[in-house]
């Protein structure tokens, strides 16, 4: 979800035709799928590690021009490793397509696990994953991936997604960071899958990191990470600190919350800015900010404690 902010200065020039592998460093190549759109930017990017015996991140929807494409541009070298982040159907479901041309192992995140039916009306955010995901291998934090020439160590990161990785590779310093930090929008955290605490405690887990580069999973890298995610830290911040504005000031729901807070925002990425304004609520909620009365919770109204 694209929102303009000075203390976050989103970059959303791209420089990437669909379906083409370009190198954008020594050791990384990038394909971009064919799935534009207001969530997805210019469409996933699935990046290739190494050269000769690659690992593949992020292979992105179950496309065959997409897989085609890959392949045709890998011809003569092999995937030896298929990566995937989290298990968003714009990331996840190309590889077990990739896996069955390839033989490559699957690793990287756990399968979806849906959440809590504490939700009422709510669904468990089924719809947004690749329900038939099924890693030969689950990475944990910390856990590495050899490759000939590289290694990519798995970083955990949840709060987009609760089964979010990212991955570092520390030959170039970098980090392929999903959809935990992009450098053309600011993160759609959507419960109850999505969690405002776990992408926060995330957010500062990256900040103490060194990486000089973020490669994330749509548009093009975030070049000086550490000072962008302190302006989505300080993002976040003054959105909450809106939120319980707007609250004592009477406005108690989440469809008014989210008028008043996203003046000009396009239609198509309401529905996004409520999940999560919830997102927000339901920490604040846990630290005893505010409480909510009535449900389920997109319709529930909430007030300040």
């Amino acid at each position: 979800m694209s929102t303009q902010d000075d203390d976050v200065p989103l970059d959303q020039t791209m420089n990437a035709r669909p379906d083409e592998l370009q190198a954008v460093s020594p050791l990384i190549r990038r394909i971009v799928a064919d799935n534009g759109g207001p969530y997805t930017f210019t469409g996933t990017c699935t990046y290739v590690v190494g050269h000769g015996s690659v690992a593949v991140i992020d292979p992105g929807p179950d496309d065959p021009r997409h897989r085609d494409a890959l392949l045709t541009g890998l011809s003569g070298e092999t995937i030896a490793h298929i990566l995937v982040t989290h298990t968003h159907r714009d990331h996840a479901p190309g590889a077990a397509a990739l896996a069955a041309v390839t033989g490559a192992e699957i690793v990287g995140c756990a399968s979806y696990r849906p959440a809590s039916l504490d939700f009422g009306d709510m669904d468990a955010g089924d719809k947004a994953h690749d329900l038939a995901y099924r890693p030969d291998r689950v990475l944990q934090d910390g856990h590495r991936v050899a490759g000939v020439g590289y290694d990519l160590f798995a970083v955990a990161t949840p709060g987009h997604a609760t089964n979010h990785l990212a991955f570092a590779l520390p030959q170039e310093e970098a980090l392929f960071s999903g959809d935990h930090v992009m450098a053309w929008s600011t993160t759609v955290v959507a419960p109850p899958d999505g969690s405002m605490r776990a992408y926060m405690s995330s957010l500062d887990k990256l900040r103490a990191r060194a990486d000089a580069v973020y490669w994330p999973g749509h548009g093009g890298p975030v070049l000086n990470p550490q000072r962008f995610v302190r302006g989505l830290i300080h993002h976040r911040r003054h959105r909450e600190t809106a939120i319980l504005q707007r609250l004592k000031a009477g406005d108690h729901r989440i469809d008014t919350l989210v008028e008043r807070l996203y003046a000009g925002l396009a239609p198509a990425l309401k529905g996004a800015a409520a999940m999560s304004v919830l997102a927000h609520l339901q920490d604040m909620a846990e630290r005893g900010l505010v409480m909510a009365t009535g449900a389920p919770p997109l319709k529930a109204s909430y007030v300040p404690v």
